[in-house]
């Protein structure tokens, strides 16, 4: 099983331990990850609003550059925001020559041209649709039973493309979780947006998402993410909440592949758990 890679800014950065145990995830299963070479930032949230068309030029070059490995035509994508970017010019372009054309245009000067070849496609698509939880079994190490983990999944890797789970109810997570030992805390918040950047630009109205994120997690042993933003999100802000809502809000945040990873036996510097802002000493002791 191969993949084209596309890590993105963020995990060159701040979400470091979110790339490292999503490479030492695959590679522990057999699967090829080939970076794509010379990639380049996405534009984020950023480039929309300075420019709309700017926002596609960036994606799409990334995608004219994978389209040059023939053989490998599905490009792995753990950053939710990324996966989103990417994809958006993938639909977009699939209908509409015209904008296939303008952005042809820009890319023609370094020697690339995109002709529509490539899937983007979210990790967490690739572990479930592709891998799956018998494939996780049959790899496992370690059995996480007495983990009690809640899933979310935030608003980018299924809105507005629902490839793969439904936004509203997503469940994907699921039988991955369950497929090594753990259990699902029951909530409904797996789908809510955890404010994203609001956090610093509306801080009273994304301190409001997080903490009814945390309080609702409450009884878990983990939140488990798939996006960079939701991730620093939920275990960055955990202290100020707490003491702004006056209750104990603690809260360990994983990656998915930390989490899987672990059970297949990597250890905790493989998967890079010292990075994570939030692991509480009781979950610790249950990893022992």
């Amino acid at each position: 099983m191969k993949y084209q890679y596309y890590p993105g800014c963020s995990l060159e950065g701040t979400a470091l331990e979110y790339n490292v145990s999503t490479r030492a995830l695959m590679e522990s299963m057999g699967v090829e990850l080939l970076e794509i070479k010379d990639w380049t930032c996405c534009g984020a949230s950023a480039a929309d609003s300075a420019s709309y068309f700017l926002s596609l030029a960036l994606p799409a070059r990334n995608l004219a550059i994978a389209e040059k490995t023939e053989d490998v035509t599905d490009i792995l994508v753990p950053c939710s925001a990324c996966y989103l970017n990417l994809k958006k010019v993938e639909e977009k372009t699939k209908n509409n020559p015209e904008l296939l054309g303008e952005l042809n245009s820009i890319l023609g000067p370094d020697q690339l041209e995109l002709k529509g070849r490539m899937h983007v496609r979210h990790l967490l698509d690739v572990i479930t649709t592709d891998l799956g939880p018998d494939t996780i079994h049959k790899y496992l190490k370690r059995e996480l039973t007495g983990l009690k983990i809640a899933p979310y999944y935030g608003c980018q890797c299924l809105r507005p493309y629902p490839v793969f789970d439904d936004p509203e109810l997503p469940r994907s997570m699921e039988p991955l979780i369950t497929a090594v030992g753990a259990q699902i805390h029951p909530w409904n918040m797996g789908g809510k947006c955890c404010g994203a950047s609001h956090v610093n630009t509306k801080p009273d109205v994304g301190l409001e998402l997080v903490g009814g994120i945390l309080q609702d997690a409450k009884g878990a042993d983990a939140i488990i993410t798939i996006c960079p933003m939701c991730q620093m999100n939920l275990e960055a802000y955990q202290k100020k909440i707490s003491r702004k809502q006056n209750i104990n809000l603690s809260m360990t945040i994983l990656y998915l592949p930390q989490l899987i990873g672990f059970a297949l036996g990597l250890s905790q510097q493989q998967l890079r758990l010292d990075l994570n802002l939030s692991i509480t000493d009781s979950f610790r002791k249950k990893l022992t």
